[in-house]
């Protein structure tokens, strides 16, 4: 197995339950289509649901972080912003952001499968 070590932002919400979770992952999964996908070096974004219905990790994968500054210097960050506070206004219930500090990371290690010995 090989690491990928390209660069991720990991963006964490606490939601109110499984309706708002589909409901914001149908959200910001347009978002990055409209905004995000064809910028150089986006690889892809995962949405997580956590099996409690309270919380929502939305992890984009950026080839490394040159691309990802790329992203942030030349994107229409005030139009992104502006459709996802649409987003979050158009939600039946409650969504709050759980990022502390900036929320970007690279990987340094991964465990995967291997044969029992």
């Amino acid at each position: 197995m090989t690491t990928d070590r390209g660069f991720y932002s990991i963006i964490e919400y606490t939601v109110d339950g499984p309706e708002t979770q589909t409901e914001l992952v149908d959200g910001f999964a347009e978002i990055i289509d409209q905004w995000v996908s064809f910028h150089p070096g986006f690889r892809s974004a995962r949405f997580h649901v956590s099996t409690d219905g309270t919380r929502v990790y939305n992890v984009v994968h950026w080839r490394d972080e040159a691309d990802y500054r790329n992203f942030v210097e030349t994107s229409d960050t005030e139009g992104r912003m502006a459709a996802i506070g649409k987003a979050l206004d158009t939600l039946s219930g409650r969504a709050e952001p759980r990022m502390s500090g900036v929320p970007t990371y690279t990987v340094v290690r991964e465990v995967g499968p291997r044969e029992r010995q």
